[in-house]
């Protein structure tokens, strides 16, 4: 049976799709015109896009594919109070009609189907949450280091590129910890306490969404390293879990680059000349193995292996201050 719209009137939807956003209108559009072409149908959904980039040229994108739909099919949302990706995907599901939230990302492609099997899946199941599938879709046999990254959700549990909750559920554990600014382990964060507290949280390789390589500019690896900082956060909250399923060990290697090369300048200040060349040879060993390991399998072009040079030389450091950054803001012994 279809449903009926009288004066422009539409029935709660079953599912709330969340959309952040931060300036990217294009891959926005090209977002919401795979959610638009869902086989669940309209009817059964909507979707609330919030604008973390608080862009005009956003809002004239929304507000163009809004009009034609029924009111309330496509909203624009602007955080008040607040940045970053979990501030956002808040605003988003507690704005939200339906009892059952999905979460994507601006720069995904959801296949046709995406809502009707998650759905299923989620009914089927009784999970309180819920992981799909991530495909990041290959674009040449050699890789870019950042293609390389980005392929790594291919392998997560659970992503909010691809992920269903229970709005009940995230009610229950409030939401997403806005402590984390940038989109990275939110995500994580709210799965454990999901776990913890709420129910089982599965995972429905059917349920599927493509994650298209976006272009970045030079060093995109080195600006990557902040996201370390709040690695710290989610040892403080969950230090098992984390040790388990995340990092089991610290970045030995990094910390032994960052000693040797202090030990090298210190030696040198001191007039050991003999153990301040052993320090940095040692120093740069290190540094050569890990840019051979990021260069074993991605490309070969001369550009690429410039950068990898470049930034592998720096990416120790970055890393080691960001962690003891964030060691020390959020008062955990962690490394």
């Amino acid at each position: 049976m279809k449903p009926c719209h009288f004066m422009g009137f539409m029935p709660p939807p079953r599912i709330s799709v969340v959309v952040p956003t931060c300036r990217r209108p294009a891959l926005l559009g090209r977002c919401l015109c795979a959610l638009l072409d869902q086989s669940i149908g309209v009817h059964a959904f909507e979707i609330l896009v919030v604008d973390d980039g608080h862009c005009d040229r956003t809002r004239d994108c929304v507000e163009a594919l809004a009009s034609h739909h029924l009111r309330g099919f496509l909203r624009y949302l602007r955080p008040t109070e607040g940045r970053g990706p979990a501030v956002a995907r808040n605003c988003g599901w507690r704005a939200a009609r339906a009892p059952l939230i999905a979460f994507t990302d601006d720069d995904t492609v959801p296949s046709r189907v995406w809502l009707e099997v998650g759905e299923h899946a989620m009914l089927r199941h009784g999970w309180t949450a819920m992981g799909g599938r991530v495909v990041v879709p290959r674009t040449t046999d050699a890789p870019s280091d950042h293609e390389q990254m980005t392929r790594g959700l291919e392998k997560a549990e659970f992503v909010t590129a691809n992920a269903f909750v229970l709005r009940a559920a995230l009610q229950q554990v409030g939401g997403f910890d806005e402590r984390f600014e940038r989109a990275w382990r939110e995500d994580t964060d709210l799965q454990f306490r999901l776990e913890e507290v709420a129910g089982v949280v599965g995972h429905c390789d059917h349920a599927l969404v493509a994650h298209p390589v976006r272009p970045e500019r030079w060093g995109v690896s080195l600006r990557q390293q902040k996201n370390v900082f709040f690695d710290a956060l989610l040892f403080r909250k969950h230090p098992r879990r984390y040790r388990a399923r995340v990092r089991t060990l610290p970045p030995i290697d990094f910390y032994a680059v960052v000693v040797l090369t202090l030990a090298a300048l210190l030696s040198a200040w001191a007039g050991a000349e003999v153990a301040a060349w052993v320090c940095a040879l040692a120093a740069l060993a290190l540094l050569l193995r890990f840019t051979v390991r990021r260069l074993r399998s991605t490309s070969h072009r001369p550009a690429h292996v410039l950068e990898m040079l470049a930034t592998s030389a720096l990416i120790p450091f970055l890393s080691v201050y960001w962690r003891l950054r964030g060691a020390w803001h959020f008062r955990v012994w962690f490394f």
